[in-house]
């Protein structure tokens, strides 16, 4: 039986209130939050059925009003890193807080992860989604233009569809994406270095020490980037690779071997132990796969389970990191009168 429910989850330290919206068709079920428009959780069925959550958070508002890094949460208004915070556009200079490392990332300190987004519930008896939107007033994080933005996720089946759109009243960059952490073992499956992770791409993008892009893309080949077969996470992952050294692992952007078009393959991520298949669907140009290199133990999640090293992934599909200040970059540029939109979908299944 399919059903939607809403309920509240907290209030922030200004006194706005937070919802919770709860979508479940009896086999998914995924709950999802007005702050920062974050999946919360995502109950997924193994092989033999049982359904376990496969999003890293938090149980209470309290974790995701902290400092954490972007569990589940919408990113925005700019995915990735601006080297510097600074960009131009029609010979005017932006900045950018920076939070990174000298450069500006996922938006600045006070991006779209630490808004409270207005819900909407929509869909029918067999389809349900939940439209959140925001308005981002003109200079807000440095950027430019009032951009109104939404993102609906609809369950859909095995489906997990999250559709983009964004306009604005001026010229701006826009690079949505989202940005939970999978564990397709479930909230106890340790380390992601067994999963199985297959990225259709044989490109990728090399960076410096601070994970700003030091040129073009480059090959996969003879490289530990190559996942265009399947392997496991951790299987290259200690290689003495200095792309590597300057991750801490995988945290790079992969371009995709895709066409413009409708949502096509971009990665597909398998837990050998639960046979729990994660296959991701989008129509943007790159994946930027995270392997939770930072995740060290002292953030404690969902029962109080502390998060240690590389026990979640993250596939955010998005633009390429500082394409403001890359002309060679596919374009990141919204102008008045044109529509942003952009759809990824998360397909489960198992093996």
């Amino acid at each position: 039986m399919t059903r939607l429910r809403s309920d509240a989850f907290g209030a922030t330290e200004s006194g706005e209130s937070v919802e919770r919206y709860v979508l479940d068709n009896g086999h998914i079920e995924v709950c999802l939050l007005t702050w920062g428009a974050t999946v919360q959780s995502l109950l997924v069925p193994d092989r033999s059925s049982e359904r376990s959550d496969v999003v890293l958070g938090f149980d209470d508002l309290t974790g995701y009003l902290g400092e954490h890094p972007y569990f589940g949460a919408v990113i925005g208004r700019y995915a990735n890193r601006i080297a510097r915070g600074r960009f131009s556009l029609g010979g005017e200079e932006f900045q950018i807080p920076p939070n990174d490392r000298g450069n500006a990332l996922h938006g600045g300190p006070e991006g779209f992860h630490r808004q409270v987004w207005s819900a909407r519930p929509s869909g029918s008896d067999d389809v349900l989604a939940v439209e959140f939107s925001h308005l981002s007033p003109h200079g807000s994080m440095g950027f430019p233009g009032t951009l109104t933005s939404t993102v609906t996720y609809t369950l859909d089946g095995a489906d997990v569809r999250i559709d983009y759109r964004a306009t604005t009243d001026r010229v701006t960059v826009v690079n949505l994406t989202q940005h939970s952490y999978f564990n397709l073992a479930g909230p106890l499956g340790g380390s992601v270095e067994s999963h199985q992770l297959e990225i259709f791409a044989s490109r990728y993008l090399p960076v410096d020490s601070d994970s700003i892009p030091t040129g073009p893309p480059a090959s996969v080949d003879g490289t530990p980037f190559d996942f265009r077969r399947p392997k496991g996470v951790g299987h290259d992952i200690g290689s003495a690779d200095q792309q590597l050294k300057h991750g801490l692992g995988y945290d790079h952007s992969w371009v995709l071997d895709r066409s413009p078009g409708p949502p096509s393959l971009a990665a597909r991520a398998v837990d050998p132990g639960s046979g729990r298949v994660l296959e991701v669907l989008t129509d943007q140009p790159a994946v930027q796969f995270y392997s939770g290199n930072q995740l060290d133990g002292t953030l404690r999640g969902k029962g109080n389970r502390a998060y240690q090293h590389r026990t979640g992934l993250c596939l955010e599909t998005q633009h390429l990191p500082d394409s403001p200040n890359r002309p060679d970059f596919p374009s990141v540029v919204l102008r008045p009168g044109e529509t942003f939109e952009s759809t990824t979908i998360w397909r489960f299944s198992t093996v």
